[in-house]
């Protein structure tokens, strides 16, 4: 599928539609203007809404005891019942591998996330989240 759909003096690339299978060389992501960031502003079971397809949530510093799970809600009208929401932690102020994050439930609209201390103590950091979109019809 190259460049074969005239625009004037150049050319794009194809649009994709109806199709079972699509096949990547190189690249598969989303733009920075498809890209987001928010905090959570009292504590990690606040929601927090970012209307975007892929981005970074900030959790509040708040402490979240030993062996411990909260969840909150990730408000985002992109969502749709159908949809895929892929979660990564990032380590940035949090200790690397003290957390497990995964998605709990998925509706149109939102998803809630949890995220599990998984260490012997008490943590109080602003753990990030990067989160990522695969949208199904």
């Amino acid at each position: 599928m190259g460049n074969t759909k005239s625009i004037g003096i150049a050319y794009s690339d194809q649009d994709i539609y109806d199709s079972d299978s699509v096949y990547v060389k190189g690249a598969l992501g989303y733009s920075t203007a498809g890209q987001g960031s928010v905090t959570q502003a009292t504590n990690k079971g606040t929601a927090v809404t970012l209307n975007k397809s892929a981005g970074q949530i900030t959790l509040n510093n708040a402490a979240l005891a030993t062996v411990t799970t909260v969840t909150f809600t990730l408000n985002n009208s992109l969502i749709s019942a159908n949809d895929t929401v892929i979660l990564t932690q990032v380590s940035g102020a949090a200790t690397p591998g003290s957390y497990n994050v995964w998605v709990t439930s998925i509706a149109a609209g939102s998803a809630v996330i949890a995220v599990r201390n998984i260490t012997a103590g008490s943590l109080s950091e602003a753990l990030k989240i990067n989160f990522a979109l695969i949208h199904c019809e």
